[in-house]
Parts: structure tokens; sequence; C-alpha cells
């Protein structure tokens, strides 16, 4: 069974983050969505208010399953039996760093192969970070996010 991991904070989850998830999906038996709990920085969304928004958004998707993880990834990977990290890609900047980070994994550990995805044109201008922004300033972010996400936003934005 060919296993891939595809982590990242989706905090929150984007539409990029979707496209690649669907296309992976159909690439590899079983794609797991790795949720990062990251401590250097303050998410908008707790690590379980992430998983579940993206076990909603994927509940339809059978061979995809959402975890969360933090730690090295490498670790991470060997334990749920993958060799495949996936990393979506939006231009030369996000290719340098992912680039770092694929020869570090690979120093790590020589099993694990990093996978480059090219994210769709039409989600190449936008990042988590930025949808934020945009929605704390009262943008729209219709095409940028699931309407479930968007509501989440809204009702978090609520809160503050």
């Amino acid at each position: 069974m060919r296993v891939a991991v595809y982590p990242g904070s989706f905090d929150p989850t984007t539409n990029g983050h979707l496209d690649i998830i669907k296309r992976t999906s159909k690439l590899c038996d079983k794609l797991i969505v790795a949720v990062l709990e990251n401590p250097s920085k303050v998410p908008m969304f707790s690590v379980e208010e992430r998983v579940a928004h993206l076990n909603e958004i994927l509940k339809d998707c059978s061979n995809v399953e959402v975890k969360s993880f933090s730690g090295l990834l490498v670790d991470f990977v060997k334990s749920v039996n993958a060799n495949v990290v996936i990393r979506g890609l939006r231009g030369v900047t996000d290719f340098s760093y992912e680039f770092q980070m694929a020869l570090t994994n690979k120093s790590l550990d020589r099993e694990i192969e990093t996978l480059f995805i090219s994210a769709d044109t039409q989600y190449l201008f936008f990042s988590s970070s930025q949808v934020k922004e945009i929605a704390i300033f009262g943008g729209d972010i219709d095409n940028m996010v699931p309407e479930i996400i968007k509501k989440e936003i809204s009702k978090k934005l609520k809160e503050e």
C-alpha cells in the first residue's frame, strides 16, 4: 500500500490545500493529511479545530485520513508507515524553502521521498497567512476558502 503524508499547519485550510489533497489522493492508496502543532506560531485555530475542519471538509474522500502531529516530520511519517511526503508549491520562494526541507528530511531518513506538486494557477497568489489578514480587515475570502472555513473564521473574529 502506497501511503503519503501531506503536512501543514492548515490554519486555515484553503482551497489551495484542498486542491493539492484531492489531486494527491488520486496518486496514492492512502493520504494522511498531517496537521502540525507548531509551538513557534500563534494559530487562529487550535490543532483540534483544524483537524475537525479538515475531517468535515474531507468526509467524502475515502482514502484520506486527518491526523495531528508535533515534532519531526520524519518521525511522524515513519509512525504511519508512509515513505512519501507531499509538498505543494506556489512559486520559486516556496521551492527554495521546500527543497531545503526535503534535503533535511532525506538526511534524517534516506527512505523518505518528497513529491512536489505545483498549485493550480488559481491558487498561486495566496497563503493561509494572507487569508487570515484579508479576513481580519474585512476583505472577501470567498474564492480562497471553503464555506465552512469562511464561517469558522467569521465566528472566530467575532469572539476576539
